[in-house]
C-alpha cells in the first residue's frame, strides 16, 4: 500500500484541499460561485469520507476531501478509495498535522486484500511535498499490510507452517536470527502448554513456538509476544458455527507481534529485540485436551483446563515465562483473547493492561498522537480468587462470579509475565463495520501506538 504515496509523480497531478467541517465557509469564501453551488447540490458538508468535485468559474476542476469536525490524520483513510483514481497533491497540510502522519493514514486506507480475487482498478495517489522522508512510513505501512495480509489469510492457507514461513521471511530480510520448535520437542524444550493446545491437529499443522532475536546484546532488551491461534474450535467446548466464522483472525496477536518486530527492525532501533510467537491450531481429535484435564506450564505452575475454548492464555503463558527468563525491560503481548473486551470497548478500541504507570502513561499518550485508540483496564486484584483453583496451583476459566472476563484473562497471564514493565493488548484486530478507508476485515490495532512508544523510549540511546 505504501505504493499509493509518490515522491516524484509524473503527469497530471491534481491540487487536493482537506476541508474540516467547520472550516466550510472560509474554504468556499475562496472559491468561485461554481464551487459553492457545487457544494450544495452534492451535499459536501466536510464530513469524512465526503468529496467535492467541482469546476471553477475558469472551468478548473476543484477537489476537496472532508476530513470531519476536526482534522486527524485518520481523517485521510478515506481518500484512496472516496477520491477518483489519479494522482493528487494537498492544497495545503492542515494546522498540527504532519504530511507523514496522512501519508500513513493514506496508506492504511487505500490498503486491499485481493488474494483470492481479480484487482480492483487504481486507485488515488498522493504525492508528496518536496524534501519529506517517508523511509519510515513505508515501513510502517508495509507492517501493518504484513498484519492485516496475514490475519485476513484463511485457515487452510495460513496454518502453523505459513505462520512460521512468514516469520522466517521477516527474521531473514532484516538479519534476525531465528529457532523455531515443533511438535513434541515443545515437550522436551519445556512448552507444555503450547503442546498441550495444539496436538490435536493434524500433524502437518503441528504446534510451535516461533523464536527472533534481533540487535545487539548490550542494547536494553524488548520482548514481543503474540497469541498465535491460526484456528480455534474451541475444542472440545466447541464453538457454534456462527462462533467459528472468524476464528481465522484468532492468530491475529502473532501477526500483530511481527508486524511491530518488523517495525523496530526496519528502524534499526537501539534494542534487543526478541519476538515470541506461539503458534497452534486448537483442533478436535482422539489426543485433544479435556475439560478437567491438569497441564503443566513452563513456569512450573499447574493448569486446570475448565474450558479448552481458552486455549489462547494457555499459549501464552508459556510465552510469557520464556520473555520473563530473558529479564527485558519492557514485554507487550498482543491476543485476540476475549469476548469481553469486545463488550467492554467495541470492536475499535483496543483494551490494555499493565501495572506500570509510567508504561500506561506512554502508551495513553501515544495512542493519542498516532490515531491509534487504546484504553487502560484495570487490573483488579478483588478478581484474583476466580482464578483458584481446587486441585492445580492456576484455572484457565474464572468463576464466573467474577464476570470481566477480559480482566480475569489479564490476572491469569499476570502470574506468567515478567514482573516489570510488561503490558497486554486484547485486540479484535478486524473491522466489523465498513468506512471510509476501513473495509470490512483485518484491522491493525494497537501497533501503530506501540510502536511510538518504543521509539520515544530508546530511539535516543
Amino acid at each position: 500500500m505504501s505504493d499509493l504515496i509518490l515522491d516524484a509523480p509524473t503527469g497530471d497531478v491534481r491540487a487536493l484541499h482537506a476541508v474540516a467541517e467547520g472550516d466550510l465557509e472560509t474554504f468556499l469564501g475562496t472559491q468561485s460561485p461554481p464551487v459553492s453551488q457545487a457544494a450544495a447540490l452534492q451535499g459536501f458538508k466536510g464530513k469524512v469520507g465526503q468529496v467535492l468535485l467541482a469546476n471553477d468559474a475558469a472551468g478548473a476542476v476543484v477537489t476537496a476531501l472532508g476530513v470531519g469536525e476536526a482534522p486527524k490524520a485518520d481523517s485521510f483513510r478515506a481518500g484512496p478509495t472516496r477520491l477518483p483514481a489519479g494522482d493528487y497533491r494537498l492544497a495545503a497540510v492542515p494546522a498540527g498535522l504532519t504530511f507523514e502522519a496522512i501519508a500513513l493514514a493514506w496508506a492504511m486506507g487505500g490498503y486491499r486484500f485481493e488474494r483470492y480475487r481479480k484487482p480492483k482498478d487504481g486507485q488515488a495517489r498522493l504525492a508528496a511535498p518536496a524534501n519529506v522522508e517517508l523511509a519510515e512510513v513505508r515501513h510502517i505501512a508495509a507492517s501493518l499490510a504484513l498484519a492485516r495480509d496475514l490475519t485476513n489469510t484463511p485457515a487452510n492457507d495460513m496454518g502453523p507452517v505459513e505462520m512460521e514461513m512468514a516469520a522466517r521471511e521477516v527474521a531473514e530480510a532484516f538479519g534476525a536470527e531465528i529457532g523455531v520448535v515443533i511438535g513434541d520437542e515443545l515437550l522436551a524444550q519445556g512448552y507444555p502448554a503450547v503442546h498441550a493446545v495444539g496436538r490435536a491437529a493434524d500433524p502437518r499443522r503441528a504446534p510451535r513456538m516461533i523464536e527472533i532475536v534481533w540487535g545487539r546484546p548490550r542494547h536494553p532488551l524488548v520482548a514481543l509476544v503474540g497469541k498465535g491461534v491460526v484456528f480455534d474450535s474451541g475444542g472440545l467446548d466447541l464453538k457454534t458455527a456462527a462462533g467459528m466464522r472468524l476464528m481465522k483472525k484468532d492468530m491475529g496477536g502473532a501477526a500483530h507481534a511481527l508486524a511491530l518486530a518488523r517495525m523496530v527492525m526496519a528502524a534499526k532501533l537501539p534494542v534487543r529485540l526478541v519476538a515470541l510467537l506461539p503458534v497452534v491450531e486448537n483442533a478436535v481429535s482422539g489426543d485433544a485436551m479435556r475439560p478437567g484435564d491438569v497441564l503443566a506450564s513452563r513456569k512450573g505452575l499447574s493448569i486446570e483446563i475448565g474450558n479448552t475454548d481458552a486455549e489462547g492464555r494457555l499459549i501464552l503463558a508459556d510465552a510469557l515465562a520464556r520473555a520473563a527468563e530473558l529479564d527485558p525491560v519492557l514485554t507487550l503481548d498482543f491476543a485476540t483473547l476475549t469476548g469481553a473486551a469486545r463488550a467492554a470497548l467495541g470492536p475499535e478500541v483496543a483494551p490494555f493492561y499493565t501495572d506500570d504507570e509510567a508504561l500506561a502513561a506512554d502508551l495513553a499518550r501515544a495512542a493519542e498522537t498516532t490515531d491509534d485508540p487504546l484504553w487502560r483496564m484495570p487490573m483488579w486484584k478483588g478478581y484474583e480468587p476466580a482464578l483458584d483453583s481446587d486441585i492445580a496451583d492456576v484455572k484457565n476459566d474464572p468463576d464466573a462470579w467474577a464476570q470481566a472476563g477480559s480482566v480475569t484473562a489479564a490476572l491469569f497471564l499476570r502470574r506468567f509475565a515478567p514482573k516489570t514493565g510488561w503490558a497486554h493488548f486484547d485486540i479484535f484486530a478486524w473491522i466489523a463495520r465498513a468506512g471510509p478507508g476501513r473495509p470490512i476485515g483485518a484491522e491493525a490495532q494497537a501497533i501503530r501506538a506501540a510502536y511510538a512508544m518504543i521509539k520515544s523510549r530508546y530511539a535516543k540511546r
